[in-house]
């Protein structure tokens, strides 16, 4: 569950400075492309690594401090960047003016932080594709898996996991009622209505989350968030990729087999959680929703390629997040920094042994699957479906400075409260995330 950070604590703001401060006090210099790595770095000296994780990555943080025992780690637990709370933008805003405390290693559960921590004199991310990590290293991640953090063409982060959509669904149940799994999202919505009318109560997906747009938008090829430049965006919210995939919500919303409750809100396990038929979603559904949240008995879950529309040219899909490590170009451990973000996403120990999420990096993955399959839990084959899936995340969607979560939350999930329908709801969708990128300071291109 690489993106979701329910669970996770943020600490104080007291706290935060505090265990920060520990980090370099020397910052590098202009935010130039200038250096052996195409920064420039501040002045090496000893000391601890600061790294700053989610609650869920402190395994991570704590199984690279286990294998490498001389190392020193002074490890902060945030928020991690979780529902578009925008931490480290805040603090590192906070950091640039005081001229020190950065942390040298950060993860964050969104991907949004290239755009802004990559570029100006005050860039905060080091970048990572200038030689600083091997090019073998970065080819062996998965296809696309670091687009959201390359910038003209520079690669800042490193993919702790992938949340590639896929349909989950209850074997079991599917076979009890004699239905065949959808393909395409016209077959998906074909099946709502008949569970509609022969199995009502039964749910085949959820829209009351923020991060719907990025399940039914982004598979649908809706190009409402297409950065285009470090400060360019297109934004064409009512294009009729939206539209349909908007009806199809309405729709499904309207006979009940789409429910508008968070997932990991107080009733939906209570009150639904035997009777989820299926749901598209990411990677990280299987264990943080199926396992942890409405605890599906072992035998059942199954998964099958992500839905398409039965006209797109090749099958796409969404993306709901997935971790990124970002190493900070103020760091005066360059070196420790390198070893700890490279260890962390490719290293077994780590990725294959303790993720909860689907790794990024392929050789990982591949082990990782296996465990998941090897562990009795699914009925039949996940690693197909998810491994196709991984290479299928539609490049179109961008990750803007601003989080698309929150626009959707405060614009779109309040109207559907209220009654109205997500497709007479796109216009102002649209303008909302023309406002929100003019805030920011983005060219916006209707």
């Amino acid at each position: 569950m690489g993106r979701r950070s329910h669970l996770g604590a943020a600490i104080t703001f007291a706290a935060l400075l505090a265990a920060a401060a520990c980090g370099s006090p020397n910052p590098a210099g202009a935010g130039g492309d200038t250096g052996k790595y195409g920064f420039a770095a501040a002045a090496q000296q000893d000391g601890k690594l600061v790294v700053w994780v989610d609650s869920t990555r402190l395994d991570a943080a704590k199984a690279y401090q286990k294998a490498h025992p001389d190392a020193q780690l002074d490890i902060v637990t945030y928020d991690g960047n979780a529902n578009g709370s925008n931490t480290l933008k805040t603090k590192v805003q906070l950091f640039d003016r005081a001229r020190e405390g950065w942390p040298d290693v950060v993860f964050t559960t969104d991907n949004n932080t290239a755009s802004w921590a990559s570029q100006g004199n005050n860039a905060f991310v080091a970048t990572l594709s200038e030689g600083l990590i091997d090019k073998s290293t970065l080819d062996d991640f998965a296809q696309g898996a670091l687009d959201v953090c390359t910038v003209d063409g520079k690669v800042y982060c490193l993919r702790n996991d992938l949340a590639q959509v896929v349909l989950w669904y209850n074997k079991t149940l599917l076979d009890q009622f004699g239905y065949t799994v959808p393909k395409t999202w016209e077959e998906y919505e074909a099946l709502g209505e008949k569970v509609a009318a022969e199995h009502p109560g039964y749910i085949i997906g959820t829209a009351g989350d923020a991060w719907a747009p990025e399940i039914y938008m982004w598979g649908a090829e809706c190009p409402a968030n297409q950065v285009t430049g470090p400060k360019a965006i297109t934004v064409k919210a009512t294009d009729a990729k939206c539209v349909r995939a908007a009806k199809m919500i309405d729709k499904l919303v309207a006979n009940k087999t789409m429910s508008m409750a968070p997932l990991f809100g107080p009733d939906f396990a209570k009150n639904l959680g035997d009777k989820v038929l299926m749901l598209p979603g990411p990677a990280w559904y299987g264990g943080a929703v199926f396992q942890g949240t409405i605890k599906t008995p072992a035998g059942q879950l199954a998964v099958a390629d992500p839905l398409h529309w039965a006209d797109q040219s090749e099958p796409v899909t969404g993306n709901v997040g997935g971790g990124t490590w970002w190493l900070s170009r103020h760091t005066a451990h360059l070196d420790a920094a390198k070893d700890f973000i490279t260890w962390i996403t490719t290293a077994d120990e780590y990725q294959v042994a303790l993720s909860p999420g689907y790794p990024a990096y392929s050789a990982a993955a591949t082990k990782w699957l296996t465990k998941q399959q090897d562990s009795g839990y699914y009925a039949g084959d996940i690693a197909a479906p998810l491994t196709a899936a991984a290479g299928q995340v539609w490049s179109g969607w961008g990750s803007p400075e601003f989080s698309q979560e929150a626009v959707w939350a405060k614009t779109v999930i309040p109207g559907q409260t209220d009654g109205k329908t997500v497709e007479s709801l796109l216009p102002d969708w649209q303008t909302a995330i023309e406002q929100q990128a003019q805030v920011f300071g983005y060219q916006v291109k209707k």
